[in-house]
Protein backbone atom coordinates (compact mmCIF):
# COMPACT_ATOMS: atom_id res chain seq x y z
CA UNK A 1 0.00 0.00 0.00
CA UNK A 2 1.37 3.39 -1.08
CA UNK A 3 2.14 6.07 1.32
CA UNK A 4 0.23 9.44 0.37
CA UNK A 5 1.47 12.67 2.02
CA UNK A 6 -0.69 15.09 4.03
CA UNK A 7 -0.98 17.73 1.25
CA UNK A 8 -2.32 15.47 -1.19
CA UNK A 9 -5.33 14.29 1.45
CA UNK A 10 -5.82 17.85 2.15
CA UNK A 11 -5.96 18.36 -2.01
CA UNK A 12 -8.21 15.11 -2.24
CA UNK A 13 -10.16 16.21 0.11
CA UNK A 14 -11.16 19.74 -1.13
CA UNK A 15 -12.08 18.38 -4.53
CA UNK A 16 -14.79 16.05 -3.64
CA UNK A 17 -16.25 18.81 -0.77
CA UNK A 18 -16.59 20.91 -4.11
CA UNK A 19 -17.71 18.55 -6.01
CA UNK A 20 -20.27 17.70 -3.63
CA UNK A 21 -21.34 21.33 -3.32
CA UNK A 22 -21.97 21.31 -6.94
CA UNK A 23 -23.71 18.20 -7.19
CA UNK A 24 -25.89 19.62 -4.26
CA UNK A 25 -26.45 23.04 -5.82
CA UNK A 26 -27.32 22.07 -9.14
CA UNK A 27 -29.64 19.29 -7.41
CA UNK A 28 -31.35 21.93 -5.15
CA UNK A 29 -31.94 24.59 -7.82
CA UNK A 30 -33.26 21.94 -10.16
CA UNK A 31 -36.29 20.75 -7.27
CA UNK A 32 -36.59 24.78 -6.10
CA UNK A 33 -39.61 25.63 -9.15
CA UNK A 34 -40.25 28.90 -9.09
CA UNK A 35 -44.29 27.89 -8.86
CA UNK A 36 -45.50 31.24 -8.59
CA UNK A 37 -43.13 32.84 -11.19
CA UNK A 38 -43.45 35.84 -13.28
CA UNK A 39 -41.32 37.16 -16.19
CA UNK A 40 -39.46 40.10 -16.22
CA UNK A 41 -41.88 42.06 -18.35
CA UNK A 42 -45.35 41.33 -17.43
CA UNK A 43 -48.22 41.82 -19.86
CA UNK A 44 -49.12 45.27 -20.58
CA UNK A 45 -46.74 46.66 -17.41
CA UNK A 46 -49.64 45.09 -14.76
CA UNK A 47 -48.24 44.54 -11.46
CA UNK A 48 -47.56 41.52 -9.86
CA UNK A 49 -50.46 40.93 -7.41
CA UNK A 50 -49.45 39.89 -3.60
CA UNK A 51 -50.88 36.75 -4.36
CA UNK A 52 -48.37 36.10 -7.11
CA UNK A 53 -51.28 34.42 -9.10
CA UNK A 54 -51.39 35.07 -12.69
CA UNK A 55 -54.60 33.58 -14.01
CA UNK A 56 -57.01 34.87 -11.06
CA UNK A 57 -60.66 34.57 -11.18
CA UNK A 58 -62.58 36.74 -8.65
CA UNK A 59 -65.31 35.06 -6.48
CA UNK A 60 -68.21 36.73 -5.13
CA UNK A 61 -69.79 35.37 -2.46
CA UNK A 62 -71.92 35.73 0.45
CA UNK A 63 -72.23 33.06 3.41
CA UNK A 64 -75.95 34.57 4.82
CA UNK A 65 -77.21 37.20 2.45
CA UNK A 66 -75.86 39.89 5.32
CA UNK A 67 -71.79 38.51 5.09
CA UNK A 68 -69.69 38.56 2.19
CA UNK A 69 -66.49 38.26 0.43
CA UNK A 70 -64.75 38.24 -2.99
CA UNK A 71 -62.26 34.92 -3.08
CA UNK A 72 -59.71 34.43 -5.48
CA UNK A 73 -59.09 31.53 -6.93
CA UNK A 74 -56.36 29.91 -9.31
CA UNK A 75 -57.42 29.25 -12.43
CA UNK A 76 -54.03 28.06 -13.75
CA UNK A 77 -54.18 24.83 -11.72
CA UNK A 78 -57.55 24.93 -10.67
CA UNK A 79 -57.24 25.74 -7.05
CA UNK A 80 -58.68 27.80 -4.06
CA UNK A 81 -55.14 27.72 -1.83
CA UNK A 82 -51.33 28.28 -2.42
CA UNK A 83 -49.84 24.66 -3.39
CA UNK A 84 -47.32 25.39 -0.30
CA UNK A 85 -50.95 25.27 1.77
CA UNK A 86 -54.42 23.41 1.25
CA UNK A 87 -55.37 25.05 3.89
CA UNK A 88 -54.38 28.82 2.79
CA UNK A 89 -57.37 31.29 0.62
CA UNK A 90 -56.45 33.93 -1.45
CA UNK A 91 -59.24 37.19 -0.87
CA UNK A 92 -59.58 41.06 -1.76
CA UNK A 93 -58.51 43.05 1.60
CA UNK A 94 -60.74 45.76 2.98
CA UNK A 95 -63.97 44.13 1.28
CA UNK A 96 -67.17 44.09 3.84
CA UNK A 97 -69.92 43.98 1.52
CA UNK A 98 -72.76 41.26 2.48
CA UNK A 99 -74.17 39.97 -0.99
CA UNK A 100 -71.87 40.66 -3.80
CA UNK A 101 -73.79 39.67 -7.16
CA UNK A 102 -72.78 41.97 -9.60
CA UNK A 103 -68.47 42.49 -10.75
CA UNK A 104 -67.95 44.05 -13.29
CA UNK A 105 -64.56 43.51 -14.49
CA UNK A 106 -61.91 46.06 -16.21
CA UNK A 107 -58.92 44.12 -16.69
CA UNK A 108 -57.14 46.36 -19.35
CA UNK A 109 -57.52 49.00 -15.96
CA UNK A 110 -56.45 46.54 -13.49
CA UNK A 111 -59.63 47.40 -11.83
CA UNK A 112 -62.78 46.19 -11.00
CA UNK A 113 -66.01 47.33 -8.88
CA UNK A 114 -68.17 45.28 -7.45
CA UNK A 115 -72.11 45.75 -6.17
CA UNK A 116 -73.23 44.49 -2.84
CA UNK A 117 -77.18 43.94 -3.30
CA UNK A 118 -77.83 44.19 0.18
CA UNK A 119 -76.28 46.84 0.89
CA UNK A 120 -76.00 49.37 -2.00
CA UNK A 121 -72.43 49.44 -1.92
CA UNK A 122 -70.24 49.48 -5.00
CA UNK A 123 -66.62 49.05 -4.06
CA UNK A 124 -63.38 49.67 -6.30
CA UNK A 125 -61.07 46.97 -6.45
CA UNK A 126 -57.28 47.55 -6.85
CA UNK A 127 -56.37 44.10 -8.98
CA UNK A 128 -52.83 44.94 -8.69
CA UNK A 129 -53.08 45.12 -4.76
CA UNK A 130 -56.04 42.85 -4.62
CA UNK A 131 -57.41 45.10 -2.51
CA UNK A 132 -60.81 47.85 -2.14
CA UNK A 133 -59.31 51.10 -2.97
CA UNK A 134 -61.38 54.20 -1.80
CA UNK A 135 -64.50 54.47 -0.82
CA UNK A 136 -67.00 52.55 -1.76
CA UNK A 137 -70.07 54.19 -4.16
CA UNK A 138 -73.25 53.86 -2.24
CA UNK A 139 -76.21 53.31 -4.52
CA UNK A 140 -79.59 51.60 -3.76
CA UNK A 141 -79.61 48.84 -2.21
CA UNK A 142 -81.30 46.07 -4.87
CA UNK A 143 -80.90 47.88 -7.89
CA UNK A 144 -81.85 45.78 -10.58
CA UNK A 145 -79.02 46.91 -13.10
CA UNK A 146 -75.72 49.22 -13.21
CA UNK A 147 -74.04 50.39 -16.00
CA UNK A 148 -70.24 51.63 -15.54
CA UNK A 149 -68.67 53.51 -19.07
CA UNK A 150 -64.84 52.57 -19.25
CA UNK A 151 -63.89 56.18 -18.57
CA UNK A 152 -65.80 55.43 -14.74
CA UNK A 153 -66.82 59.14 -15.10
CA UNK A 154 -70.35 58.07 -13.93
CA UNK A 155 -72.29 55.22 -12.71
CA UNK A 156 -75.78 54.32 -13.15
CA UNK A 157 -78.13 52.52 -11.73
CA UNK A 158 -81.89 51.20 -12.34
CA UNK A 159 -84.04 50.37 -8.73
CA UNK A 160 -87.25 49.30 -9.66
CA UNK A 161 -88.47 48.88 -6.41
CA UNK A 162 -87.64 52.60 -5.79
CA UNK A 163 -88.53 53.96 -8.92
CA UNK A 164 -85.51 55.68 -9.00
CA UNK A 165 -82.80 56.19 -12.02
CA UNK A 166 -79.33 57.01 -10.00
CA UNK A 167 -76.72 58.88 -11.54
CA UNK A 168 -73.69 59.14 -10.06
CA UNK A 169 -71.46 62.20 -11.25
CA UNK A 170 -67.52 61.40 -10.29
CA UNK A 171 -66.56 64.29 -12.49
CA UNK A 172 -68.56 66.78 -9.50
CA UNK A 173 -68.83 64.31 -6.66
CA UNK A 174 -72.68 64.66 -6.56
CA UNK A 175 -75.56 62.02 -7.03
CA UNK A 176 -78.67 62.56 -8.65
CA UNK A 177 -81.88 60.41 -8.01
CA UNK A 178 -84.56 61.07 -11.08
CA UNK A 179 -88.06 59.84 -10.70
CA UNK A 180 -88.66 56.99 -13.11
CA UNK A 181 -91.29 54.40 -11.89
CA UNK A 182 -90.46 50.91 -12.65
CA UNK A 183 -86.42 51.65 -13.93
CA UNK A 184 -85.31 48.18 -14.13
CA UNK A 185 -82.64 48.12 -16.87
CA UNK A 186 -80.04 51.01 -17.57
CA UNK A 187 -77.86 50.44 -20.26
CA UNK A 188 -74.33 52.64 -21.21
CA UNK A 189 -72.57 52.68 -24.72
CA UNK A 190 -68.54 52.86 -24.52
CA UNK A 191 -67.96 56.40 -25.41
CA UNK A 192 -70.44 57.08 -22.19
CA UNK A 193 -72.46 59.58 -24.58
CA UNK A 194 -75.69 57.33 -24.98
CA UNK A 195 -77.22 56.27 -21.62
CA UNK A 196 -80.92 54.46 -22.10
CA UNK A 197 -83.14 53.03 -19.62
CA UNK A 198 -85.93 50.37 -19.77
CA UNK A 199 -89.12 50.19 -17.35
CA UNK A 200 -90.63 47.07 -16.40
CA UNK A 201 -93.92 46.22 -18.27
CA UNK A 202 -93.80 49.12 -20.40
CA UNK A 203 -93.06 49.74 -24.55
CA UNK A 204 -91.42 52.80 -23.37
CA UNK A 205 -87.89 53.66 -23.99
CA UNK A 206 -86.39 56.00 -22.01
CA UNK A 207 -82.69 58.02 -22.07
CA UNK A 208 -80.58 60.45 -19.82
CA UNK A 209 -80.02 64.21 -20.99
CA UNK A 210 -76.88 65.76 -19.37
CA UNK A 211 -78.00 69.97 -19.08
CA UNK A 212 -75.44 72.61 -19.63
CA UNK A 213 -74.98 75.08 -16.93
CA UNK A 214 -77.77 77.07 -16.04
CA UNK A 215 -79.98 75.05 -18.86
CA UNK A 216 -83.73 75.13 -18.22
CA UNK A 217 -85.44 71.30 -18.50
CA UNK A 218 -86.39 70.38 -21.35
CA UNK A 219 -90.00 70.47 -22.61
CA UNK A 220 -91.75 66.96 -22.14
CA UNK A 221 -89.32 65.61 -19.67
CA UNK A 222 -90.24 62.64 -17.27
CA UNK A 223 -88.30 64.48 -14.38
CA UNK A 224 -85.61 66.51 -14.04
CA UNK A 225 -83.10 67.08 -10.94
CA UNK A 226 -82.18 68.52 -9.10
CA UNK A 227 -86.22 70.59 -9.70
CA UNK A 228 -84.35 73.95 -8.78
CA UNK A 229 -80.87 74.07 -11.00
CA UNK A 230 -81.69 71.04 -13.24
CA UNK A 231 -78.63 68.96 -14.44
CA UNK A 232 -79.91 65.15 -15.45
CA UNK A 233 -83.16 64.68 -17.09
CA UNK A 234 -84.84 61.69 -18.47
CA UNK A 235 -87.08 62.22 -21.28
CA UNK A 236 -89.11 59.12 -23.23
CA UNK A 237 -87.55 58.01 -27.12
CA UNK A 238 -90.64 58.04 -29.17
CA UNK A 239 -91.37 54.80 -31.31
CA UNK A 240 -91.63 54.50 -35.38
CA UNK A 241 -95.48 55.73 -35.76
CA UNK A 242 -95.95 54.28 -38.83
CA UNK A 243 -93.76 50.43 -37.78
CA UNK A 244 -93.28 50.55 -33.94
CA UNK A 245 -91.66 48.01 -32.44
CA UNK A 246 -90.47 48.30 -29.01
CA UNK A 247 -92.49 45.82 -27.05
CA UNK A 248 -91.09 45.20 -23.50
CA UNK A 249 -87.29 46.88 -24.09
CA UNK A 250 -84.80 45.28 -21.53
CA UNK A 251 -81.42 46.44 -23.01
CA UNK A 252 -79.32 47.23 -26.12
CA UNK A 253 -76.44 46.77 -27.82
CA UNK A 254 -74.17 49.44 -28.93
CA UNK A 255 -72.20 48.87 -32.63
CA UNK A 256 -68.37 49.12 -32.60
CA UNK A 257 -68.05 51.81 -34.75
CA UNK A 258 -70.58 54.18 -32.68
CA UNK A 259 -72.97 54.82 -35.44
CA UNK A 260 -76.43 52.37 -34.08
CA UNK A 261 -77.87 51.18 -31.05
CA UNK A 262 -80.10 47.54 -30.95
CA UNK A 263 -82.68 48.22 -28.85
CA UNK A 264 -83.62 44.60 -27.49
CA UNK A 265 -87.16 43.17 -27.42
CA UNK A 266 -88.07 41.30 -25.08
CA UNK A 267 -91.46 40.72 -26.29
CA UNK A 268 -93.71 37.70 -25.45
CA UNK A 269 -90.85 36.65 -22.42
CA UNK A 270 -91.89 39.82 -20.92
CA UNK A 271 -95.68 39.99 -20.91
CA UNK A 272 -95.50 41.55 -24.86
CA UNK A 273 -95.98 40.45 -27.59
CA UNK A 274 -93.00 40.68 -30.42
CA UNK A 275 -89.59 39.95 -29.99
CA UNK A 276 -87.25 41.80 -31.81
CA UNK A 277 -84.48 44.47 -32.10
CA UNK A 278 -85.10 48.02 -32.50
CA UNK A 279 -81.94 50.10 -34.50
CA UNK A 280 -81.37 53.81 -33.61
CA UNK A 281 -78.58 56.02 -34.62
CA UNK A 282 -76.79 56.89 -31.31
CA UNK A 283 -76.14 60.30 -32.52
CA UNK A 284 -80.28 60.96 -31.66
CA UNK A 285 -79.90 59.49 -28.10
CA UNK A 286 -76.75 61.07 -27.60
CA UNK A 287 -76.99 62.93 -23.58
CA UNK A 288 -76.05 66.30 -25.32
CA UNK A 289 -78.83 65.80 -28.11
CA UNK A 290 -81.37 68.21 -26.28
CA UNK A 291 -85.13 68.29 -28.04
CA UNK A 292 -86.81 71.76 -28.24
CA UNK A 293 -90.32 70.84 -28.60
CA UNK A 294 -93.35 67.77 -28.13
CA UNK A 295 -93.82 65.62 -29.72
CA UNK A 296 -90.29 64.54 -30.00
CA UNK A 297 -89.65 63.06 -33.22
CA UNK A 298 -88.79 59.33 -33.15
CA UNK A 299 -85.03 58.46 -33.87
CA UNK A 300 -86.41 54.75 -35.00
CA UNK A 301 -84.73 53.63 -38.25
CA UNK A 302 -86.05 49.99 -38.79
CA UNK A 303 -86.45 47.05 -36.13
CA UNK A 304 -85.40 42.95 -37.11
CA UNK A 305 -87.76 40.67 -36.07
CA UNK A 306 -86.70 37.92 -33.81
CA UNK A 307 -89.14 35.19 -33.03
CA UNK A 308 -86.21 33.25 -30.92
CA UNK A 309 -86.27 35.61 -28.39
CA UNK A 310 -83.84 38.84 -27.49
CA UNK A 311 -82.48 39.12 -23.56
CA UNK A 312 -79.19 39.13 -24.61
CA UNK A 313 -76.49 40.00 -27.20
CA UNK A 314 -73.49 39.75 -27.97
CA UNK A 315 -71.10 40.65 -31.53
CA UNK A 316 -68.14 39.34 -33.31
CA UNK A 317 -67.92 42.45 -35.65
CA UNK A 318 -69.73 40.25 -38.16
CA UNK A 319 -72.87 38.53 -36.86
CA UNK A 320 -74.59 39.48 -33.84
CA UNK A 321 -75.73 36.31 -31.66
CA UNK A 322 -78.96 36.81 -29.42
CA UNK A 323 -80.57 34.83 -26.95
CA UNK A 324 -83.84 34.16 -25.22
CA UNK A 325 -87.11 32.24 -25.50
CA UNK A 326 -89.81 31.55 -27.71
CA UNK A 327 -93.44 31.04 -26.92
CA UNK A 328 -94.54 27.08 -27.68
CA UNK A 329 -97.82 25.85 -28.28
CA UNK A 330 -98.38 24.26 -25.19
CA UNK A 331 -97.41 27.67 -23.08
CA UNK A 332 -93.66 26.74 -22.00
CA UNK A 333 -91.30 28.93 -23.24
CA UNK A 334 -87.86 26.98 -25.22
CA UNK A 335 -84.53 28.90 -25.48
CA UNK A 336 -83.33 30.11 -28.46
CA UNK A 337 -80.24 31.43 -29.80
CA UNK A 338 -80.66 33.49 -33.33
CA UNK A 339 -78.09 34.76 -35.34
CA UNK A 340 -77.94 38.04 -37.00
CA UNK A 341 -75.83 39.16 -40.25
CA UNK A 342 -74.72 42.85 -39.27
CA UNK A 343 -73.99 44.04 -42.38
CA UNK A 344 -77.11 42.74 -43.87
CA UNK A 345 -79.47 43.13 -40.75
CA UNK A 346 -81.05 39.36 -41.39
CA UNK A 347 -81.40 36.67 -38.86
CA UNK A 348 -79.35 33.51 -40.66
CA UNK A 349 -80.08 31.01 -37.75
CA UNK A 350 -82.05 29.53 -35.01
CA UNK A 351 -80.39 27.08 -32.75
CA UNK A 352 -82.03 24.98 -29.62
CA UNK A 353 -80.40 26.58 -26.01
CA UNK A 354 -80.90 26.08 -22.59
CA UNK A 355 -84.49 27.49 -21.28
CA UNK A 356 -84.47 30.33 -18.89
CA UNK A 357 -83.86 34.04 -18.61
CA UNK A 358 -80.87 34.37 -20.67
CA UNK A 359 -78.55 37.13 -19.26
CA UNK A 360 -74.84 36.23 -19.75
CA UNK A 361 -72.98 35.56 -22.95
CA UNK A 362 -68.88 35.21 -23.93
CA UNK A 363 -67.06 34.47 -26.27
CA UNK A 364 -64.39 31.41 -25.42
CA UNK A 365 -61.37 29.38 -26.74
CA UNK A 366 -61.79 27.03 -29.51
CA UNK A 367 -64.36 29.40 -31.59
CA UNK A 368 -67.05 29.06 -29.09
CA UNK A 369 -70.11 30.56 -27.45
CA UNK A 370 -71.34 30.22 -24.08
CA UNK A 371 -74.73 31.62 -22.64
CA UNK A 372 -76.12 31.19 -19.32
CA UNK A 373 -79.62 31.79 -17.73
CA UNK A 374 -82.06 31.67 -15.04
CA UNK A 375 -85.26 29.89 -14.55
CA UNK A 376 -84.57 27.12 -16.53
CA UNK A 377 -85.98 24.22 -14.64
CA UNK A 378 -89.74 25.53 -15.76
CA UNK A 379 -89.16 25.23 -19.54
CA UNK A 380 -90.32 23.16 -22.74
CA UNK A 381 -87.28 21.44 -21.71
CA UNK A 382 -87.89 20.09 -18.11
CA UNK A 383 -91.13 18.78 -19.68
CA UNK A 384 -89.65 16.95 -22.29
CA UNK A 385 -87.46 15.15 -20.03
CA UNK A 386 -84.43 17.12 -22.01
CA UNK A 387 -81.02 18.63 -20.19
CA UNK A 388 -82.52 21.30 -18.58
CA UNK A 389 -79.68 23.20 -17.08
CA UNK A 390 -79.40 26.68 -17.33
CA UNK A 391 -75.39 26.55 -19.09
CA UNK A 392 -75.09 26.45 -23.18
CA UNK A 393 -71.62 25.98 -24.89
CA UNK A 394 -72.09 27.18 -29.07
CA UNK A 395 -69.56 25.98 -31.46
CA UNK A 396 -69.62 28.80 -33.33
CA UNK A 397 -67.41 26.57 -36.57
CA UNK A 398 -69.91 24.05 -36.19
CA UNK A 399 -73.19 25.72 -35.99
CA UNK A 400 -74.17 23.69 -32.85
CA UNK A 401 -75.23 24.04 -29.08
CA UNK A 402 -75.43 21.78 -26.31
CA UNK A 403 -76.58 22.03 -22.82
CA UNK A 404 -73.95 21.63 -20.13
CA UNK A 405 -73.33 19.83 -17.97
CA UNK A 406 -73.92 16.72 -20.48
CA UNK A 407 -76.93 14.64 -18.80
CA UNK A 408 -80.21 12.93 -19.60
CA UNK A 409 -82.50 13.27 -17.05
CA UNK A 410 -84.65 10.16 -18.54
CA UNK A 411 -81.73 8.29 -17.53
CA UNK A 412 -81.25 6.93 -14.55
CA UNK A 413 -77.48 6.22 -14.86
CA UNK A 414 -76.49 10.02 -16.01
CA UNK A 415 -76.09 12.48 -13.32
CA UNK A 416 -74.12 16.17 -13.56
CA UNK A 417 -70.36 15.44 -12.43
CA UNK A 418 -70.32 17.34 -9.53
CA UNK A 419 -73.58 18.27 -7.89
CA UNK A 420 -73.91 20.96 -5.82
CA UNK A 421 -75.27 20.84 -1.90
CA UNK A 422 -78.76 20.28 -2.37
CA UNK A 423 -77.45 16.75 -4.16
CA UNK A 424 -79.92 17.21 -7.24
CA UNK A 425 -78.27 14.74 -9.55
CA UNK A 426 -79.87 16.18 -13.18
CA UNK A 427 -79.50 20.43 -12.57
CA UNK A 428 -77.27 22.79 -11.06
CA UNK A 429 -79.57 25.55 -10.65
CA UNK A 430 -79.29 28.72 -12.02
CA UNK A 431 -76.25 30.28 -13.96
CA UNK A 432 -75.22 33.87 -12.34
CA UNK A 433 -72.02 34.16 -13.24
CA UNK A 434 -69.65 33.42 -16.43
CA UNK A 435 -66.39 34.25 -17.27
CA UNK A 436 -64.00 33.21 -19.88
CA UNK A 437 -60.48 32.56 -18.64
CA UNK A 438 -58.64 33.49 -21.78
CA UNK A 439 -55.85 31.25 -23.59
CA UNK A 440 -56.44 28.53 -20.95
CA UNK A 441 -59.02 26.39 -22.64
CA UNK A 442 -61.49 27.43 -19.64
CA UNK A 443 -65.12 29.19 -18.32
CA UNK A 444 -65.48 29.63 -15.15
CA UNK A 445 -69.27 30.09 -13.52
CA UNK A 446 -71.13 30.08 -10.34
CA UNK A 447 -73.36 27.81 -11.36
CA UNK A 448 -76.56 26.96 -8.79
CA UNK A 449 -74.12 28.80 -5.78
CA UNK A 450 -71.42 26.67 -6.58
CA UNK A 451 -68.41 26.87 -8.69
CA UNK A 452 -68.02 24.76 -12.01
CA UNK A 453 -65.32 25.12 -14.46
CA UNK A 454 -65.55 23.62 -17.85
CA UNK A 455 -63.59 22.57 -20.91
CA UNK A 456 -64.19 25.39 -23.79
CA UNK A 457 -62.99 22.27 -26.01
CA UNK A 458 -65.74 19.85 -25.89
CA UNK A 459 -67.81 21.39 -23.05
CA UNK A 460 -66.57 18.64 -20.08
CA UNK A 461 -66.28 19.34 -16.66
CA UNK A 462 -63.45 20.36 -14.68
CA UNK A 463 -63.01 18.66 -11.02
CA UNK A 464 -64.27 21.40 -9.09
CA UNK A 465 -63.33 19.59 -5.93
CA UNK A 466 -60.18 22.02 -5.64
CA UNK A 467 -62.43 25.25 -6.89
CA UNK A 468 -65.71 24.98 -4.59
CA UNK A 469 -65.98 27.66 -1.82
CA UNK A 470 -67.64 28.12 1.33
CA UNK A 471 -71.01 29.83 1.01
CA UNK A 472 -72.86 30.69 -1.98
CA UNK A 473 -71.31 31.80 -5.50
CA UNK A 474 -72.96 34.77 -6.70
CA UNK A 475 -70.66 36.07 -9.52
CA UNK A 476 -67.25 35.37 -10.96
CA UNK A 477 -65.00 37.53 -13.21
CA UNK A 478 -61.22 37.20 -14.78
CA UNK A 479 -58.82 39.28 -13.05
CA UNK A 480 -56.08 38.59 -15.55
CA UNK A 481 -57.85 38.96 -18.82
CA UNK A 482 -55.98 40.38 -21.88
CA UNK A 483 -59.13 42.87 -22.56
CA UNK A 484 -62.52 43.72 -21.45
CA UNK A 485 -64.18 41.74 -22.97
CA UNK A 486 -63.71 38.29 -20.93
CA UNK A 487 -66.59 39.22 -18.68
Amino acid sequence: MKNRSPFTHSFCAQIFCGLLIAVVTLGLSSCGVRYYKFPEYTYANRPVPPSKLSTRVLVGLTLNGAQGSLQILDAQRDIRHSIFDPNSTYSISGYSGGYPNMIFNFPEQVLGYVYSNSDGSLAPVDYGKEAVSGTPVKLPSKSDSIAIPINFKHVYAASSSLGILTVVDNTNGQTYYLNLPNVYRVAVNQGDSVVLAMVRNSNTLYRLLKLNQNQPAVPGATDCQPLAVPVWCVVPVPDSATKPSLDRPVGAYFSLDGTTAYVLNCGQECGGNTSSLTMMPQGSLRVDNYPTSTPYPSPVTGSVAVPGGATVVLANGTTLYIAGQQLQPDGLFAGVLSTMDLSSNTITGTYSISDGYHTKMLFGDNNTLWIGSQGCATGERAKLQQNYNCLTRYDISAKSASVVPNVNPADPNSKVPYPNANENQYYYGDLTGLCWVQGKNKMYTAYGGQIHAFNTADGSEIDNSQITVQGTALDVAFMDAQTNDAN
